[in-house]
């Protein structure tokens, strides 16, 4: 029977290998890796570590517009949940609602600044 493929080298320490630059193999793994695992060229790497952020165009209103109406809502989901319990829960709950409403208040004063350019004004306002 005649064999299709010829026999392994006669000498074992002979690598069918060693003929290959090492760091060629290195560079064309480096790129099939790159290929396979690489985010595509249009999008953005993700950013480590930042669950949430702004965007940096939004104005100083908005962003304390917003904050206040963040605020709102925390101090009345807080004050619900006082409701419905009791003891040093319903403390906790209130002291929420109240610290939510308190931090509000100093948004407010500073949209109000914000509308207001004459520093006098302020002072007058206090």
């Amino acid at each position: 029977m005649i064999k299709p493929t010829p026999n392994p080298p006669e000498n074992p320490a002979t690598s069918p290998y060693e003929s290959f630059d090492s760091k060629k193999l290195h560079e064309a793994a480096e790129r099939a890796l790159d290929h396979h695992f690489a985010p595509p060229p249009n999008e953005k790497p993700k950013r480590k570590g930042k669950l949430f952020t702004v965007s940096p165009d939004i104005d100083t209103e908005a962003l304390l517009a917003n904050a206040s109406e963040d605020l709102l809502s925390i101090s009345a989901i807080a004050a619900n949940l006082a409701d419905d319990v009791d003891g040093t829960r319903r403390s906790l709950a209130l002291a929420l609602s109240r610290l939510a409403d308190g931090v509000r208040l100093l948004v407010e004063r500073a949209l109000d600044h914000i509308d207001s350019p004459n520093p006098a004004e302020h002072r007058a306002k206090a």
